[in-house]
C-alpha cells in the first residue's frame, strides 16, 4: 500500500517516512503543495497524510487534488492549530480524518489502517459496479425466462439465504452472483469469488477456512480464510460441483453451524458472509453417481436460480447483439456501426454452444475488424454461416418415402431408445432416465406411453 506524506518540514517528513515504512507501507514524500499534486497525478497513491500548513500552500488544496483523481486516495490532515472550525472544514472537503500535533504514533497508524480499509471497500464496490455495468448485456432481453430470473434476483437479494445458480458455461452465473451482492445491504462489503475447480483439495480448505501457523509446510503465519475475510460481504463458490467429497463434508458443517475451523486449529471461528454457489453440472445426477453429497445439495439449494441457455431464448439475440455493438461503438470510436438484417438472421439461426459470452466475443470481433459501418454476414465467423449451409446440404440427402409419417418414425425411435436404456440399466428406471438425460418423471411418462410401464405407478421402486 502506497502512502504519500506531505509536509514542508524535512524532519517531519523523515519521521513519518520511517514510522510508516516500519509498518510495511511504501512511502513517498513531498515538501510542497506542487510536489504533492505532481505525485498524485502520477497515480498509485492509496492514502495521503498532509500537513494543513505547507509554506505558501495548503493541505486543503492537496485534499482537493486527491479528490479529483479517478481513484481518489483517502486523506488524513495534520495540524498544530487544531480548532473545531478547521476540523469541520476538512471533513466537509472530503478528508477521511483530522489529527492534531503532537499526535500519538499508534493513533496515526490506526488511522492509516482504517483509511486503507475504507478505500479498499470503496474500490471493491466501484469494481463490482463497473463489472456489472460492463456485463449488463448478459441480462438484456425480453424473454419470459430472463424476466423470471431477474424477478427472482430482486426478491432474493436482500435476504441472507444461500443461493445456488445453475446453468451452462457462458450464461452469466457470476454476473447473477454479483447482482445478488450489489442489490443487497452487503454491497459495501467485499465480494470474494472462489473457483473451486482451479484449486487443489488441500489449498481449497485453507483458502475457504484459513489456517494457523505451522498447519502445513509453508504456513508461516496465521491466515483467515475467505469466509471470515469477507466480513459482512458475499462469498461466491463457483464450480461447486468440483469440490472433493472430503471437503464437502467440512463445507456442509460450516454452512450449518456458520462457524469455520482453520486448518490445524482446534478452535472454531464464526463468520457472517453470505454464500452463493454456482455449477454447470446437474447436481442431482452427481448425487446419484456418488460424486456429490445429497445433504450438501439440500443445504445449498435453498433458492435456485436457473439460467436458460441462449438457444432457448433466441428472441433475445438481436437485442443482445445490438447491446454489445453499442458498447463497442463507444470503445472503438465507430458511432455508426450496425448489423444488417441478414447478419442478425445468421445470428438468430446459430445455436451458440458458448451462450451469451460467445455472442459477446463474436460481436467484439466483428466490430474490431469492421471496415464498413454496416456489418453483414461476411463479418461473422464462417462457422456461423456454415451451420445453416450444412443443414441445408444434409437436408438434400434425406429421402422421404411415400406415405412417410414423421410422428410414427419418432415414436418408434423413442421406444427403441427407452428399451435400450432399460436394458443397459438392468431395468432400473432411474438409471435409464439418467442415461437418456431425462428426469425420472419424464422417463416414466414416456415409458408408460409405449406400454413399458404403469403410468400411474405410485411407488418409485426403480424397477421396470
Amino acid at each position: 500500500m502506497h502512502v504519500l506524506v506531505v509536509d514542508d518540514e524535512l524532519s517531519m517528513r523523515e519521521y513519518l517516512e520511517m514510522l510508516l515504512s516500519r509498518g510495511g507501507y511504501r512511502v513517498s514524500v513531498a515538501g510542497s503543495e506542487k510536489a504533492a499534486v505532481d505525485a498524485l497525478s502520477a497515480g498509485g497513491v492509496d492514502v495521503v497524510i498532509s500537513d494543513m500548513k505547507l509554506g505558501g500552500g495548503s493541505g486543503l488544496n492537496v485534499l482537493k487534488a486527491a479528490r479529483s483523481q479517478s481513484a481518489p486516495p483517502e486523506v488524513i490532515l495534520i495540524t498544530a492549530f487544531g480548532t473545531p472550525a478547521a476540523a469541520v472544514e476538512a471533513m466537509r472537503a472530503g478528508a477521511y480524518d483530522y489529527i492534531c500535533k503532537p499526535f500519538d504514533n499508534e493513533e496515526l497508524k490506526l488511522l492509516v489502517q482504517k483509511a486503507l480499509e475504507k478505500r479498499g471497500l470503496r474500490e471493491e464496490n466501484r469494481h463490482l459496479r463497473r463489472s456489472l455495468s460492463g456485463m449488463r448485456g448478459l441480462w438484456v432481453g425480453e424473454s419470459p425466462a430472463m424476466q423470471e430470473v431477474w424477478g427472482l434476483v430482486e426478491k432474493v437479494a436482500p435476504s441472507r439465504t444461500t443461493v445456488l445458480i445453475t446453468g451452462e458455461s457462458g450464461t452469466g452465473k457470476e454476473l447473477v452472483a454479483r447482482a445478488l451482492h450489489l442489490r443487497s445491504t452487503r454491497a459495501g462489503a467485499p465480494f470474494l469469488p472462489v473457483n473451486c475447480a482451479a484449486i487443489n483439495e488441500g489449498v481449497l480448505e485453507s483458502e475457504l477456512f484459513g489456517h494457523i501457523k505451522g498447519a502445513f509446510t509453508g504456513a508461516q503465519t496465521d491466515r483467515s480464510g475467505i469466509l471470515v475475510s469477507a466480513g459482512e460481504g458475499t462469498v461466491f463458490l463457483d464450480e461447486i460441483g468440483e469440490v472433493p467429497m472430503s471437503t464437502q463434508v467440512k463445507l456442509l458443517r460450516v454452512l450449518q453451524e456458520r462457524r469455520v475451523k482453520p486448518v490445524g486449529s482446534s478452535t472454531e471461528v464464526p463468520f457472517n458472509a453470505r454464500v452463493v454457489a454456482a455449477t454447470n453440472k446437474r447436481l442431482e445426477v452427481e448425487v446419484k453417481a456418488g460424486r456429490f453429497r445429497e445433504d450438501l445439495l439440500y443445504r445449498l439449494n435453498v433458492i435456485t436460480v436457473d439460467l436458460p441457455p441462449l438457444r432457448d431464448r433466441t428472441g433475445d439475440i438481436p437485442l443482445l447483439a445490438r447491446h454489445f455493438l453499442m458498447q463497442m461503438r463507444e470503445e472503438l470510436g465507430k458511432p455508426n456501426l450496425d448489423f444488417s438484417r441478414e447478419a442478425i438472421e445468421v445470428l438468430e439461426r446459430y445455436s451458440f454452444p458458448g451462450n451469451v459470452r460467445q455472442l459477446q466475443n463474436i460481436v467484439e470481433r466483428a466490430a474490431t475488424l469492421a471496415d464498413v459501418d454496416v456489418l453483414g454476414p461476411d463479418t461473422l465467423p464462417s462457422a456461423l454461416r456454415g451451420e445453416r449451409e450444412s443443414e441445408q446440404q444434409a437436408a438434400g440427402t434425406v429421402e422421404l418415402p411415400t406415405g412417410f409419417s414423421l410422428e410414427r418414425y419418432l415414436d418408434d425411435a423413442e421406444r427403441r431408445y427407452l428399451l435400450a436404456a432399460l436394458q443397459r440399466a438392468g431395468g432400473v428406471k432411474t438409471r435409464a432416465a439418467d442415461l437418456l438425460g431425462l428426469s425420472f418423471r419424464s422417463f416414466r411418462y414416456r415409458a408408460a406411453k409405449h406400454g413399458l410401464g404403469d403410468r400411474e405407478d405410485g411407488g418409485d421402486t426403480g424397477q421396470a
